[in-house]
């Protein structure tokens, strides 16, 4: 096959070269310009690219400063890598403030009108101290204005009181403080947004497609649907697709945290944002673009920064309601002690700041290392919700059990029949359906390695089974309704062994020969392995109830409950009944959690308090849960709710350390103990520990070993031509 390269972008458009040392480059990139350019994305993609050091951004002087270690492919791989950037790369439809840097201009001319007072004469000290003031002030009066008392008031309060009483060093100092408490505050903002913005990495922006007989590097945009993309070692997978042909091992960290990589094989299922490290894959596109899995968990993670807890609310309207507290003891002072100075000290302590910014950025904080575990909360809601549950309701298929079926038992029922020839004799004949019973079977017999038995035409009979002829002789397969009802066949002399396998949760497929039983093949849902394990660590993490619900029978349910400890079952149930239990166990008070995977478990996701839904399951119940579990497995449940417990604790901490450090800070400024520079640089550091210990990143229990991180590194400037 032919490669050649299509709309491959080599000019240097958009950005152009300003300075430049030997391991140091300076560009301006018009892009930087863009409110909704998404910088924290652009800085950790650029950082990705081999040999880069240190990246750093100035959005006002559009402007990117790189170091690397002074190769000169590193150099082309960087300008390469720009040059072929889409108009459209890293543009992002959420708020774009959590992305701006924060501006460090006020906290210059601050601290030059400091450095610059003593040597001013004394009219020129009150002119530069208004004019440095004049910010705060200012925010101060608008902020009255539009939204009454807040902290923004007392901070314009506390430095006109200093200007008025001549104490311009006072004056200056304290605002300098603000500035900086401000300026630091906002940079932890950004942080803590910055945290689950880089945790996915963007699809490559360009990619090999298969194109009129020929290979071509094109825009990952441009792909369509059905279309045939290869990609080979080092190359990360542009679209949700089915390989066609090749295999190879896939790092799929950036979607599921799972640090070892898994094959991939001819008919299975890729998804866009894994990473090829040996191998290679023919794809046929299945999802492209904003349709892709990546680019769902994207818009997931956006949501998620964009929803509050009640705890968030609740932390915003008591931070606003102590400021009253702050300007009314402010008040109070100054009629018993006509002290401005007690006042201006006052007016700097304040409760609201470490209430108001801690509580979000302790979610933010916590969303970001649940995500690095493969667990994704929609929001902070989700995580509080998740702490306070006391009950878990569990989905069985693809929950407590894989989506596919084992094979336990093969059992002949006559002296001349093994049961490898039983089961060769089933699974020639079930080859032919597509059912889960008969795909398990097949699977079973192909992995023993059995011989296919030479039959005639497959007859099959709907929902019941299906028939052929064998050396003469009539061979039937299916349920035992269709062999004792349709065929006539008797089960009497078996009863009591056909119990006993039923009693274990098994179901039974039978295997008849003319009109004789001769065997059946027992199945059963393949248990998770950490069910158990999950179920009982659940229990000790404070959840009383463990409730299965099934749409399935009755007996399999309750052998499946015994196995695992379940404290409830509720079997045989339709999508409406499952409704009805979750709504009745709100009524009674519980804290439902429920956790499924298939269509039919979405209204009972949505009722539930929290919804969980596992990773392999219809995109509806994903469309519809507050969780999602990015790895196949029930740990990151426990994760989940151990993280959720840990993080509100952590709020709770930041709580009563902010009100008794402020508390014991009021108390010298209202005895003038404390002048106002001393209560500025005190309060602020107050609140910035607080800020910096809801930042501080904790690993979760159970992820040792595993990545847990999102940011799969592919070799963003590659440009070698897969082989083909």
């Amino acid at each position: 096959m032919k490669v050649v390269k299509g709309n491959m972008k080599t000019q240097t458009e958009g950005f152009r070269i300003i300075h430049e040392l030997p391991d140091r480059i300076r560009l301006r990139l018009a892009r930087l310009a863009q409110p909704y350019f998404a910088v924290p994305e652009f800085e950790a993609q650029i950082a990705d690219l081999d040999g880069v050091r240190t990246v750093r951004t100035n959005r006002p002087a559009r402007s990117l400063v790189v170091t690397y270690d002074g190769r000169a492919e590193v150099r082309a791989s960087l300008l390469q890598w720009l040059a072929a950037l889409p108009p459209n790369a890293f543009l992002n439809r959420c708020d774009p403030e959590p992305s701006s840097r924060p501006n460090r201009a006020p906290l210059i001319v601050s601290s030059l009108a400091l450095l610059l007072l003593p040597l001013l004469p004394a009219p020129l000290k009150a002119a530069v101290t208004l004019a440095s003031i004049s910010p705060t002030v200012i925010k101060g009066i608008r902020t009255l204005l539009s939204r009454g008392v807040k902290m923004e008031v007392l901070d314009a309060l506390a430095v006109s009181i200093a200007a008025a009483q001549g104490g311009f060093f006072t004056a200056n100092a304290t605002h300098l403080l603000i500035q900086t408490g401000g300026y630091l505050e906002a940079r932890a903002e950004r942080q803590a947004h910055g945290l689950l913005k880089r945790l996915l990495k963007r699809p490559p922006e360009q990619a090999w497609v298969e194109r009129d007989g020929e290979l071509r590097r094109v825009d990952a945009s441009e792909i369509r649907e059905n279309e045939h993309v290869v990609v080979g070692p080092g190359d990360s997978v542009p679209v949700d697709g089915r390989v066609e042909h090749g295999s190879a091992l896939l790092d799929q960290s950036a979607l599921t945290g799972e640090s070892v990589p898994v094959r991939k094989e001819q008919g299975e299922e890729v998804l866009a944002g894994g990473l090829v490290t040996e191998g290679r894959l023919v794809l046929r596109a299945i999802r492209v673009g904003e349709d892709t899995a990546a680019a769902a968990l994207g818009r997931y993670i956006e949501e998620s920064l964009r929803r509050p807890s009640d705890t968030q609310r609740l932390a915003e309207q008591l931070g606003d309601r102590l400021v009253y507290l702050t300007f009314a003891l402010g008040g109070l002072i100054l009629a018993l002690t006509l002290d401005p100075r007690r006042v201006a000290s006052v007016f700097l302590i304040d409760y609201s700041c470490a209430i108001k910014l801690g509580t979000p950025l302790a979610f933010i904080s916590g969303m970001h290392d649940a995500a690095e575990a493969g667990i994704l909360f929609r929001g902070a809601q989700a995580l509080e919700n998740l702490a306070g549950a006391d009950t878990v309701v569990f989905d069985k298929t693809g929950t407590l059990t894989h989506s596919r079926l084992e094979i336990t038992d093969v059992v002949p029922l006559r002296s001349d029949r093994s049961a490898e020839q039983l089961l060769a004799l089933a699974a020639s004949l079930e080859e032919h359906t597509r059912h889960p019973y008969a795909e398990a079977l097949v699977k079973y017999a192909e992995h023993r390695g059995y011989r296919h038995v030479d039959h005639g035409a497959v007859e099959f009979v709907i929902a019941h089974g299906l028939n052929t002829v064998v050396n003469g002789r009539k061979i039937f397969v299916g349920s035992r309704h269709y062999l004792e009802k349709h065929v006539g066949i008797s089960f009497a002399s078996h009863e009591q062994a056909l119990s006993d396998r039923f009693a274990e949760g098994k179901t039974l497929l039978y295997v008849a020969e003319d009109k004789t039983l001769i065997g059946y093949v027992a199945l059963r849902d393949q248990v998770r392995e950490d069910a158990a394990g999950v179920l009982a660590r659940l229990k000790t993490l404070g959840i009383d109830q463990r409730i299965m619900l099934t749409g399935d029978a009755r007996h399999r349910a309750e052998a499946l409950a015994a196995e695992l400890g379940i404290d409830q079952l509720y079997a045989e149930q339709s999508p409406d009944d499952k409704l009805r239990i979750v709504e009745t166990l709100k009524a009674a008070g519980g804290k439902v959690v429920f956790v499924g995977d298939g269509v039919n478990d979405a209204p009972a996701l949505v009722s539930a308090h929290i919804g969980i839904a596992m990773p392999r399951g219809a995109l509806l119940s994903r469309e519809a849960a507050d969780v999602i579990l990015l790895r196949d497995d029930l740990e990151g449940l426990v994760q989940a709710r151990e993280l959720a417990v840990r993080t509100l604790d952590l709020i709770h901490s930041n709580f009563r350390l902010d009100v008794v450090v402020n508390s014991l800070l009021l108390v010298a400024a209202t005895f003038g103990w404390l002048p106002p520079i001393a209560a500025g640089m005190l309060h602020n550091g107050t609140t910035l520990a607080i800020l910096t210990r809801s930042l501080k990143q904790r690993a979760i229990p159970g992820t040792l070993g595993r990545s847990g991180s999102f940011t799969a590194h592919p070799d963003l400037g590659n440009e070698t031509e897969p082989t083909v």
